[in-house]
């Protein structure tokens, strides 16, 4: 069926089926197989690989070591930066009392406003108006609307 096709057509093809799989499945993991894919198509490209065996075997190799190599790191990236995570003893119902910061201003009667906790975005209400950047202690929690008030 791909005789007809030029190899490096073959194995950019399958890179771009595996890169595109990663959108769909969770794991962070199939993508790197898609780079290993592209590279060997390259490779294929230029001339540096003439057998099926070379390619295959460069494919695996490129593989596995963009997984180990940059997996840790392009996950570190995608995922941002946690100010700071729920530790194993805390429950989540138990916020009373936590310091959080406003990143979207809080103003009275308004659902726009947000805080930081625990590295996730919550909606805020307060009964005074709250600037952004402000440091806040939370009251109580209403489902997922945390009731803030200014630290004093």
């Amino acid at each position: 069926m791909f005789e007809s096709f030029p190899s490096e057509l073959v194995w950019f093809i399958f890179g771009l089926i595996f890169i595109l799989a990663e959108l769909m499945l969770p794991g962070f993991v199939i993508i790197f197989f898609g780079i290993g894919a592209w590279f060997t198509a390259l490779l294929n490209w230029v001339g540096f690989l003439p057998s099926f065996t070379s390619q295959l075997f460069c494919f695996l190799v490129s593989s596995v070591l963009s997984l180990v190599l940059f997996r840790k790191k392009a996950t570190g990236i995608l995922r941002g930066k946690i100010t700071g995570k729920l530790s194993f003893d805390e429950e989540l119902d138990n916020v009373k009392g936590q310091k959080v910061r406003v990143v979207v201003e809080i103003k009275p009667d308004d659902d726009g406003g947000k805080v930081e906790l625990f590295g996730t975005i919550w909606n805020a209400e307060a009964d005074v108006p709250i600037p952004q950047g402000t440091m806040v202690e939370v009251v109580e929690r209403k489902n997922l609307i945390l009731k803030v008030k200014p630290i004093q």
